[in-house]
């Protein structure tokens, strides 16, 4: 009986036991569940719907991107969502997944600071939450996760300095954390991590020096420190690591000489990056020994002495930078670079280069790309066999002492985009073979000895965006094909030559022009009134020709002008009173003319260093500063006339007066009648007739389904009409107050205009509906890619949309959107007569078509100008202003509506301006952080100054694929900061225009693309 009592007690024992491991496995269970349940809670936008499992029908270990152990059930192992588009704070709980391994969440949007809980994670093997915005200093705990081998926190916000506990995690093979604000010194400590085999800290704000320590790392493969504050010499130990094959210190403050030790110890060496340091020394023969070198980068430092004669040892060579040194060399090296079949960047420009260039020049690799080697000393003529490299884009030979003739050879460099040949002594003519190259977008042949005439042939270039001829010898009349290059865009100069004839009237083909320089040739007659259609002109110089007649009205339209110099020439009669309104105007040169009259008072003229004017004996007055005569005034046998032209001049005034009166009660009558009689009749002759009942079979009976906007006034809808072609149909609800006004104002502007870049109206309808109410719907063309609003802020995808990538425009892509909806609405204010001020300009009112090309729409609130002026005066009669009130839309309507002031075309500036600024930060204008005192104008305006890059919109830094290409990004994205800043300053009269604004943009997108062509790196 005790042996049966033992046995019972004995299975309670087993059976106790047994159900508390159970309890305690089922509370571990949910204690991983609920910390995913909370991982879940803190995404707040998830547009791939990632996180669409993670619900009560499915058990966590079968969740998207969740990982469980094997042998211990229910664990979380890993959690891998990168990529997914997510947004949200990174939720503490994650601490509490005590099982977890491998955290992968790269390429999302987290924000927030990194949770100090993961330093909880014992476990952890694997930390990645790159390309995020996570914010704040790098947790300090993380040294408790001992069995770390991977923490990547490249590309995010992180501050503060790197914690020298970090030295602890022992089992560390790779430390990414570039790509963030971090400061300080580099941890001493981290030399205690012998595993490592990645050390990344490049793009911080790092001091000091590199600590010797870093010498332990034995199994070093990696090394980038590049775009730091680093000072010091390089401890010469670091190159006793034999594994490492990237070594980058590239823009810092260091110096010394450091080469010698490279060729002796890093034979796996792959690249090797020091630009922009203070670095002396000569570049040794040993070098070579690195025979697995591919990338070498020294450019912008204090080398001297020769240039290897060896380096063709290096067979690998890929890319060699070694610009602006003072290597002094004979060019005999370029013989030894043939054995560099894979090279494709030779960059040699400012240093102290001389000597002709061998034969053996046209040998180098026909792979080669780019050769740079500008200001220098070769001497000597250019290889008759220079075609051979046919794969060359750019050719830059330029501020050297090359002689002779060009060889006609160059016609094979097909696939050449720049070419740069200027301030060198050749002669001889232009070669007409040159024009073979269509791919050419620059050519600079300046500041040579070139006779003869320009080549026809120049004409054919379709990509030229710079061409300048100026300081030769060249002769004959400017050749009507070139002046009709619509492309060019930066630079047109063919200044100091002996040009003769006169302007062709083809100038005004140049609409993207910035600068135009004919100065100090023999150029006779008229300047051609085309002139006025180069609305993107900055600097205009005509100066030293024989252009004779007055100074033409033509110019008045080229706003953007800031040089003007039309001095010695033959113009006569007085100086145009437009010249005041050119408000960007710096430099006016009107010297040496024959000029008369008055010195206008305004404008530029209001400062005397800014003009000259001497060398016209019959102009007078002035401000004091140009000490001119006074202007006499009218004689007295002139005096009876002036006062019957006054007398007249007010009977006219006051019959005007009676006109205007008479018109303003003609259209408020004929505006009453067309409000209240609008109806599809009124647009039959203009647009297909489509029937209510069609509407209603295209919409499926304006299905929920297929709705695709809402607005203040109505609801899209996408339709298929019977004819199988799709369309937007636009139905207003009429209880809205004001909508049948915005049918109206929307029927009017849309009928009278046709652009390519405005949204074009198919037909109207005006009926009753089945149920005897009054229905007006209007319907546009369907665009397919949707509203610019939908890719700034995109919402959540649905499962069945065919498109699942990220939407993400890229660098390019907004500006050309930019230069369309700015192309757009000056199209409004200078192309249509009378103009038309769009009125509610924002992302959400610009579609974007098949191409991606941008179409501007929802003309509800637009005002056509001589209708404003009317309404304004008519209520004044009333006694109110709020008819001259545009209601628009919070954020991008201008300040001075909210005061009662009349609509302009500088009020769509000031939307324009607000929509630049959200296209390239990706904020709204709306955003709760700018509340009262602070607007999206402010906010950038302030990042201007010092911390511009951190306003940027994280999606553009995606394309970066390397540091060049970083600083190319940034730059570009500046200059349009500021053209967004100057269209929405809070006074109107400061407001960039569209004209202005189109012609900057054209210049930074010109700019940047020449910087993506030139850079190599």
């Amino acid at each position: 009986m005790g042996k049966q009592l033992f046995l019972t007690l004995n299975s309670a024992l087993l059976w106790w036991w047994s159900s508390i491991t159970i309890s305690q496995a089922y509370l571990q269970n949910q204690t991983d569940r609920l910390a995913l349940i909370s991982f879940k809670n803190a995404i707040h936008k998830d547009p791939f719907e990632a996180l669409s499992s993670w619900n009560d029908s499915t058990h966590h270990c079968e969740w998207q991107g969740v990982l469980c152990s094997k042998r211990h059930p229910g664990r979380v192992t890993s959690l891998i969502l990168r990529s997914q588009g997510l947004e949200g704070f990174l939720s503490p709980q994650v601490g509490n997944l005590s099982f977890l391994r491998v955290i992968f969440l790269q390429n999302n949007s987290f924000h927030g600071e990194i949770p100090p809980q993961i330093g909880n994670l014992l476990r952890l093997r694997v930390l990645i939450l790159s390309n995020n915005s996570f914010g704040g200093p790098i947790p300090s705990n993380l040294s408790g996760c001992l069995n770390l081998k991977t923490l990547n926190l490249i590309d995010n916000q992180l501050v503060g300095e790197i914690h020298s506990d970090l030295g602890s995690l022992t089992r560390l093979e790779i430390l990414g954390l570039s790509r963030n604000s971090l400061v300080g010194p580099i941890p001493r400590t981290t030399g205690n991590l012998s595993l490592l085999l990645k050390l990344s800290l490049g793009a911080n704000v790092l001091s000091g020096e590199i600590p010797e320590e870093l010498s332990r790392l034995e199994r070093l493969t990696f090394f980038q420190l590049s775009f730091n504050k680093l000072t010091g010499e390089i401890p010469a130990g670091i190159f006793n690591i034999s594994n490492i094959t990237l070594f980058s210190v590239s823009y810092n403050q260091l110096w010394g000489s450091f080469l010698n030790y490279v060729g002796t110890t890093s034979f796996s060496l792959h690249l090797l990056g020091a630009t922009n340091n203070l670095f002396t020394g000569m570049i040794p023969s040993t070098l070579t020994n690195a025979t697995g070198l591919e990338n070498l980068f020294l450019e912008d430092n204090n080398f001297h002495g020769p240039i290897p004669k060896n380096l063709g040892r290096l067979k690998d060579l890929y890319k060699i930078s070694l610009a602006n040194n003072h290597l002094r060399d004979d060019l005999s090296f370029i013989s030894s670079l043939v054995n560099c079949s894979n090279l494709i960047n030779l960059v040699m420009d400012r240093n102290l280069i001389y000597g002709s260039l061998p034969r053996s020049f046209s040998n180098v690799s026909t792979s080669i790309e780019r050769i740079l080697m500008s200001d220098n000393r070769i001497q000597g003529p250019i290889p008759s066999a220079l075609g051979n490299l046919f794969n060359l884009s750019v050719l830059d030979l330029s501020d050297n002492f090359l002689i002779d003739r060009i060889p006609d050879s160059i016609r094979a460099l097909y696939n050449l985009q720049e070419l740069y040949l200027s301030e060198n002594m050749f002669t001889g003519e232009i070669p007409s073979s040159i024009g073979n190259i269509t791919s050419l977008g620059i050519l600079e042949l300046s500041s040579n000895f070139f006779q003869g005439y320009i080549p026809q042939s120049l004409g054919n270039y379709k990509q030229l965006i710079l061409l300048d001829l100026s300081n030769n010898n060249l002769i004959g009349s400017v050749p009507i094909g070139i002046m009709g290059l619509s492309s060019l865009s930066i630079v047109f100069s063919l200044a100091n030559n002996n040009l003769s004839g006169s302007l062709p009237l083809q100038v005004g083909s140049l609409k993207n022009l910035g600068k135009l320089d004919l100065s100090y040739n023999r150029l006779t007659g008229l300047i051609p009134a085309s002139i006025g259609e180069c609305l993107r002109l900055e600097w205009l110089h005509l100066e030293a020709n024989s252009f004779h007649g007055q100074i033409p009205q033509a110019l008045r339209p080229l706003r953007g002008l800031q040089e003007l110099d039309l001095s010695n020439n033959n113009f006569s009669g007085p100086i145009p009173s437009f010249f005041v309104e050119l408000s960007l105007l710096k430099h006016l040169n009107l010297s040496f003319n024959e000029l008369e009259g008055p010195v206008p008072k305004g404008g530029v003229f209001l400062n005397a260093s800014a003009i000259l004017v001497s060398g016209n004996r019959q102009l007078c007055g002035g401000i004091l500063g140009l000490r001119l005569p006074p202007c006499k005034s009218p004689s007295s046998n002139k005096s009876s006339l002036t006062k019957a032209m006054v007398i007249f001049a007010v009977a006219v005034s006051l019959l005007c007066i009676a006109l205007l009166f008479l018109s303003i009660f003609y259209y408020r009558k004929k505006k009453h009648m067309m409000a209240n009689a609008l109806t599809s009749s009124s647009f039959e002759r203009q647009f297909l007739r489509i029937s209510y009942e069609e509407l209603l079979r295209a919409t499926d009976r304006f299905s929920e389904i297929n709705v695709i906007g809402k607005g203040r006034y109505g609801t899209v809808y996408k339709g298929i009409l019977d004819d199988c072609t799709t369309v937007a149909v636009k139905v207003l609800n009429l209880m809205q107050r004001g909508a049948s006004r915005s049918f109206v104002s929307e029927c009017q502007t849309l009928g009278i205009i046709r652009h390519r870049n405005l949204v074009k109206i198919l037909s109207v309808c005006s009926r009753v509906d089945f149920c005897g109410n009054d229905f007006k719907a209007l319907i546009y063309e369907f665009m397919a890619n949707e509203s610019l609003d939908e890719w700034l802020h995109p919402r959540t995808i649905e499962q069945d949309d065919e498109c699942s990538e990220s939407r993400n425009l890229r660098l390019l892509q907004r500006l050309n959107i930019a230069i369309d909806i700015a192309t757009a609405i000056e199209y409004l204010h200078e192309g249509c007569y009378p103009a038309i001020v769009h009125g509610d300009l924002k992302p959400s009112n610009v579609l974007l078509d098949n191409d991606m090309m941008a179409r501007v729409g929802d003309f509800g609130l637009a005002k056509i100008i001589s209708m404003v002026s009317a309404e304004a005066i008519g209520v004044q009669d009333q006694g109110s202003s709020t008819s001259t009130i545009v209601r628009g839309s919070i954020g991008y309507v201008p300040p001075e509506y909210g005061m009662g002031r009349t609509v302009s075309t500088l009020g769509d500036a000031y939307s324009y301006g607000i929509l630049l600024l959200e296209m390239f930060t990706g904020k709204r204008p709306t955003e709760e952080a700018f509340g009262h005192h602070l607007n999206l104008h402010n906010f950038v305006q302030t990042a201007l100054r010092d911390r511009a890059t951190d306003i940027i919109d994280l999606r553009l830094w995606s394309e970066v694929g390397d540091q060049h290409q970083e600083i190319k990004i940034r730059d570009c994205v500046i200059s349009v900061f500021e053209v967004g800043v100057a269209c929405s300053m809070e006074s109107p009269s400061d407001r960039m225009d569209m004209t202005e604004a189109i012609r900057k943009l054209h210049l930074i997108k010109a700019n940047y693309e020449t910087k993506e062509r030139r850079i190599g790196m």
